[in-house]
């Protein structure tokens, strides 16, 4: 950890140093191996030096790397084509992170709102939900650890229960100012939660019903990270608005706000804009992800690989009276136990595989797409002799 001295003291840093990556694997600095079964939180979707994703940076770098948005970006141009192609939208802006991504919804609903002469657009927001942490989307966010210190925070959002469409329909009737429903549709820093089959399907009924933009913050579900290119479409519908970013770029920065229909109109030029959103190189690392998630079948891989880890857990953990639920969808992956278990993100590095723990008592596994059997099975067999290990000695023991 050299140089922690002159860094900000913004986080608790694990006392490791990777220095480079094989397929699903890192290897720190003495050459230990670890499963990473955390991908950069959801952001590794190809997992490590990936050979196709790897060509596609280097000759991009080696061509032309950054220009800025006051021209012609046509890589910007081919990218939008296969995200909208993927997910139905119509137009998409790019930034350079999910929080980015999430600010450009809120700024869109908020002069949607103006243009129906609502003063103070309001937002429906979670109990639960993380956006990011950038004002407007820590506002949306529901975390006193996140929001502590910052207020004060902006006006005109609206929080409910998750998974709870008639607390969402009565805050609607409360209020005529509304203009719009921001949801995660899984929710990964909350802690893994699952809504209801049918919730964002009767969402965008609401939505429908009553003018309002039904807004997804697919920043950790998209990008083939649950099964499908971006978890909405489990329930074959379309929002007007939603946010990408980690997978997208398999670690290079880059962030994504896709919008259809009338909400892709909203925006006109000096509305909203970015430096470096977009770029060239950005765009390839990006195309080479889809690319790749199209060609090795990665889709199917995360749903195989996914309910594979699920059952196996599952079955090894049946009888452990400690685990209230193993759940999640694809390859996002949550067990949560009754107790605060924080001390397992340590004894499972110690044991070589990389997780971490959501919510204080959710461990979060959300390895590479293209993760296979062999170190499926490895992280069951592990983490699920970890999870009963903790039953029987508790946390800290």
């Amino acid at each position: 950890m050299a140089g922690s001295q002159v860094l900000m003291n913004t986080y608790n840093r694990i006392p490791v140093d990777f220095v480079r990556g094989e397929g699903y694997w890192l290897i720190d600095a003495e050459g230990k191996r670890y499963l990473d079964a955390i991908s950069g939180i959801a952001v590794c979707a190809l997992g490590h030096s990936h050979a196709g994703f790897i060509k596609a940076v280097q000759d991009q770098v080696a061509t032309l790397v950054h220009t800025s948005n006051l021209y012609g970006v046509p890589l910007q141009k081919q990218l939008a084509e296969k995200l909208c192609g993927m997910s139905g939208m119509d137009r998409v802006f790019f930034c350079n992170s999910g929080a980015e991504a999430n600010e450009a919804q809120i700024k869109l609903a908020r002069m949607f709102g103006h243009s129906k002469g609502i003063n103070v657009p309001g937002i429906i927001v979670m109990e639960g939900a993380f956006h990011g942490r950038t004002m407007g989307a820590l506002t949306a966010t529901h975390s006193n650890r996140h929001q502590n210190g910052f207020a004060p925070f902006l006006d005109g959002f609206y929080r409910v229960p998750f998974n709870d469409i008639a607390a969402v329909a009565k805050m609607i009737n409360s209020h005529d100012n509304i203009v719009a429903v921001l949801v995660e549709p899984i929710q990964g820093e909350g802690g893994v939660v699952m809504p209801s089959a049918d919730y964002l399907t009767d969402l965008r009924h609401l939505c429908d019903e009553h003018d309002m933009l039904l807004m997804l913050d697919e920043v950790q579900t998209g990008n083939g990270r649950t099964g499908r290119y971006f978890a909405y479409q489990h329930n074959n519908i379309l929002p007007d608005v939603l946010s990408t970013a980690k997978g997208l770029g398999n670690g290079f920065p880059i962030g994504a706000c896709l919008a259809q229909g009338r909400a892709a109109e909203i925006f006109q030029p000096g509305h909203h804009a970015t430096t470096f959103g977009g770029s060239p190189l950005a765009c390839a690392a990006a195309l080479a992800v889809i690319d790749a998630i199209v060609a090795e079948n990665l889709l199917e891989n995360a749903t195989v690989m996914g309910d594979r880890i699920k059952f196996g857990l599952s079955l090894r953990l049946k009888d452990a009276a400690h685990v209230k639920a193993v759940r999640g969808k694809g390859l996002m992956i949550g067990i949560e136990l009754d107790s605060p278990c924080g001390d397992l993100v340590g004894q499972s590095r110690a044991r070589g595989i990389l997780i971490n723990v959501a919510s204080g008592n959710v461990i979060r596994l959300v390895p590479p797409l293209n993760i296979n059997e062999a170190d499926s099975d490895l992280i069951i067999e592990v983490i699920s002799e970890l999870v009963r290990d903790f039953q029987q000695h508790g946390e800290g023991q």
